[in-house]
């Protein structure tokens, strides 16, 4: 045992694995980039893939055999023909970042556990509250944006009871306010916390896709009557479904009015904050009493990562009042470098250094100039969509996700056509896109998250979705 435990740790043997992986992890980029690499995706139903790996580690097969296995197999995230769901193309530099945090493994509960990433992590946090206007903000990175909005929300409630939650339980009947476009991880928040069904009030959206502000005060006046206890809203910024703004100002002013929590949830969105020519998309967050921001969306990290930010330094620490004396002396006491005193988790990866490691590496510029192309992308996607007579928009793109269908005349059910031409352009594996429904019907959907996605791709993409439809009708 003890020469199978040096041989697993010895440095040499290390430093000769990872120099060959990383070969193959550039011969991977250098491939997809170019569009090299055939298909974005050899796909394989479920139960099929499963049988070709359950005896893989029978098998007598190299580390590095192990990795070229996975590479080929795995979704090719920085092929330009990549436009599927909202997940990061991620730096070289950030790649390098995890492997020196995975080595490192410097858990993060408390300062001691892990002083550089808790400092760094501070020092995002920092420049986040310098670019919304709210200086005096506090937060910290926690593992996606589900858990962020879930801790947002448990910080909402907090704040907005008289009642100490934590100590002893909720005794009202509450609720929140969101958008019908709102992602999926706001209701499974609301429901972990007892919520229940009609603690979600779900407010409708106009043609656009935006939060119907209007709608708010009837809604409200409504859930009192019901005997509900209204403690939030959440607004999108940008929706996850067509990557709608809503108004924030508006919402703000409403929050304000009644007294309640306003949440922004800007995990996909919140990335224009950087782009001068966008970034008016965001007006308003500045009055969000909590922000979340995926850094493993559009700002290029990897999974996971996500901001959390509130206007009230206070709020980030009264959430979560824990007796842990082995992890520190007084825990009345407001000390930032501590995590977890603060979030739900009690490890944390170094996610800071990944983030950081790309303003280090480019600055803050490279930011600007990936988000506004991608949003440009969009609109011009959208452009070469009504162009086409047998295509159909959704709505105009805020960002730079972008809905539409394949709406030729004569065709009794294009739900069915589109759900079918986007299972066949699965099963072919050139392209990569998903699908949505919207108001009851089905459209396909792109997010141009690939920064060597060209028009030149978006025009093939529309000739093949015409191509798999001729075969299909």
């Amino acid at each position: 045992m003890d020469n199978l435990l040096h041989k697993a740790y010895d440095p040499d043997q290390f430093r000769k694995e990872g120099h060959k992986l990383v070969e193959q992890l550039a011969n991977y980029l250098e491939n997809a980039m170019s569009g090299k690499t055939e298909k974005v995706i050899d796909w394989k139903e479920p139960d099929d893939l499963y049988e070709k790996w359950k005896d893989y580690i029978d098998k007598d097969v190299s580390s590095q055999q192990f990795f070229k296995d996975l590479i080929e197999q795995s979704i090719q995230l920085h092929n330009p023909r990549y436009m599927g769901h909202q997940v990061a193309v991620p730096l070289p530099v950030t790649a390098l970042a995890s492997m020196a945090g995975s080595l490192l493994n410097n858990g993060m509960a408390i300062y001691e556990m892990g002083p550089v990433a808790s400092v760094l992590e501070k020092w995002i946090i920092s420049h986040f509250a310098g670019l919304i206007g709210n200086k005096d903000s506090d937060g910290y990175l926690t593992s996606g944006g589900t858990l962020a909005t879930l801790t947002a929300l448990l910080s909402a409630r907090q704040a907005m009871l008289k009642n100490d939650v934590w100590e002893n339980g909720q005794e009202e009947k509450l609720a929140i306010m969101v958008s019908e476009q709102a992602h999926y991880s706001v209701d499974k928040a609301a429901r972990i916390m007892g919520l229940g069904s009609q603690g979600v009030i779900k407010v409708p959206v106009d043609e656009e896709f935006k939060m119907q502000t209007d709608q708010l005060e009837p809604l409200f006046k409504r859930a009192e009557n019901d005997g509900l206890k209204v403690i939030a809203l959440v607004a999108n910024g940008c929706s996850t479904s067509t990557g709608t703004y809503d108004d924030l100002a508006a919402i703000s002013k409403f929050c304000d009015s009644k007294n309640i929590w306003f949440h922004l949830d800007a995990a996909h969105g919140g990335g224009v904050i950087y782009s001068p020519k966008y970034k008016h998309l965001l007006n308003g967050i500045e009055k969000a009493d909590s922000v979340i921001i995926d850094l493993h969306k559009m700002l290029m990290g990897p999974a996971l990562s996500t901001l959390v930010l509130f206007k009230n330094s206070d709020d980030s620490y009264k959430t979560f009042s824990q007796k842990a004396q082995y992890l520190w002396e007084n825990e009345q006491d407001k000390e930032w470098y501590n995590y977890a005193k603060r979030t739900l988790e009690c490890t944390k990866l170094m996610m800071s250094i990944r983030f950081y490691a790309i303003i280090q590496a480019y600055g803050i510029e490279i930011f600007n100039e990936y988000v506004t192309r991608q949003y440009d992308l969009a609109r011009e996607f959208a452009k070469l969509i009504q162009m086409k007579s047998d295509f159909e928009l959704a709505t105009e793109p805020m960002s730079n996700i972008v809905c539409f269908r394949y709406a030729p005349q004569n065709v009794a059910d294009l739900n069915e056509l589109n759900g079918r031409i986007r299972k066949k352009s699965l099963e072919n594996g050139d392209y990569y896109i998903v699908q949505t429904a919207l108001n009851g019907d089905i459209y396909l959907r792109v997010t141009l998250m690939n920064p060597f996605t060209e028009t030149t791709h978006l025009k093939s993409l529309l000739e093949e979705i015409t191509k798999i439809a001729g075969k299909i009708e």
